[in-house]
């Protein structure tokens, strides 16, 4: 008979993990371990797993597919062996069922495997935006792929969106933390704010509330999403779904991996647009977004208030500029202040 999971999520799980191992591992292997899973938490975060209970081989198996494109085999192994060790301590402490870390494999990769990518660059993003703009303007896959890439939020935030949170007046949508009726910011109420989209994305998403490929609904609580299923607002596993198809590149010029898209596994109603090794999910794009922000210009304080993500994280897990982009930035502002006249 299997005992009773007691919940646990994610960060606390880890935190608790961590401090079991503190006084018997030296502090460089304690790091090391943090920072292996940090990782684990950053796919929690983006498929909304909020208790370790739910846990299960499958899922398992879609986090080494998530993170085996980003690193090298060797890498890999020594992730999952840290994130072994953290499942093994938690079937211990009833929060995931005893056995689970033996369904965490890392299957070889062949010589030469293509390597998804860990954010989108801000050349595709804007060569699948003018795309959408082109050919289906103001659709929901439209909107969708625009206010992600320009606000960098996540994919909780934007399934949370009303159709009453858009501010005509002020070119803005309101993100806010609405458990009770059914949707949740990352960071609870502190995750609250207006975010400014300017005139020309405000058009967009104000045109995508009445075009034929909406689903003019309510979801369970009366409330009527900005994006919409047939059956009411779309799920987080269903808007991971959709920025996998948007992102395959055969969506808006060839396939870069000589495949057929009539054989591809990865297209088609029957199809899992995850098996792209060329698409990527909300998080990639936030990840593409922020660096895009800083690369621009714009101030590391200005992009943390922005995406809703600390100035720790965010130079830890989102800055992914090389050296030489940050020392261009830094040169252009200092240029514009005059320091070298």
């Amino acid at each position: 008979m299997s005992k009773e999971l007691q919940p646990l999520n994610p960060e606390e799980g880890v935190e608790r993990f961590l401090q079991y191992r503190e006084p018997s591992v030296r502090e460089s292997t304690l790091n090391n371990g943090r920072t292996r899973l940090n990782f684990f938490l950053e796919w929690c975060d983006e498929r909304e797993i909020e208790n370790l209970n739910e846990l299960t081989g499958r899922d398992l198996a879609d986090f080494v597919a998530w993170r085996r494109g980003d690193i090298a085999p060797i890498t890999l192994q020594k992730q999952l062996t840290s994130i072994r060790a953290a499942l093994r301590w938690w079937a211990d402490m009833d929060a995931v069922r005893e056995g689970l870390h033996e369904k965490l494999h890392a299957p070889d990769l062949p010589d030469g495997a293509e390597s998804r990518e860990d954010h989108l660059s801000a050349d595709r993003a804007e060569s699948i935006i003018d795309t959408l703009d082109r050919y289906q303007y103001a659709s929901p896959r439209h909107v969708m792929m625009l206010l992600l890439w320009t606000t960098g939020m996540r994919r909780s935030a934007l399934r949370s969106i009303d159709v009453d949170d858009l501010r005509p007046e002020d070119n803005a949508v309101v993100l806010e933390h609405r458990p009770e009726k059914g949707t949740k910011l990352k960071n609870g109420k502190d995750g609250d704010r207006w975010i400014y989209l300017g005139a020309n994305v405000y058009q967009v998403v104000e045109d995508a509330v009445n075009h034929p490929e909406r689903y003019d609904v309510t979801d369970d609580y009366g409330r009527e999403p900005l994006l919409t299923t047939r059956y009411g607002r779309p799920t987080g596993d269903t808007i991971y779904k959709w920025v996998n198809q948007a992102t395959q590149p055969c969506e808006y010029r060839g396939c870069p991996h000589d495949r057929d898209p009539e054989d591809c596994e990865a297209r088609g109603a029957d199809g899992y647009p995850s098996r792209c090794p060329s698409s990527c999910g909300p998080h990639a794009i936030r990840r593409g977004s922020i660096t895009h922000y800083l690369n621009t210009g714009a101030t590391p304080e200005i992009v943390s208030e922005r995406m809703d993500v600390t100035l720790d994280v965010l130079y830890q897990h989102y800055d992914i500029r090389t050296e030489q982009e940050k020392m261009s930035v830094r040169k252009d502002v200092l240029e514009s202040s005059g320091v070298f006249e």
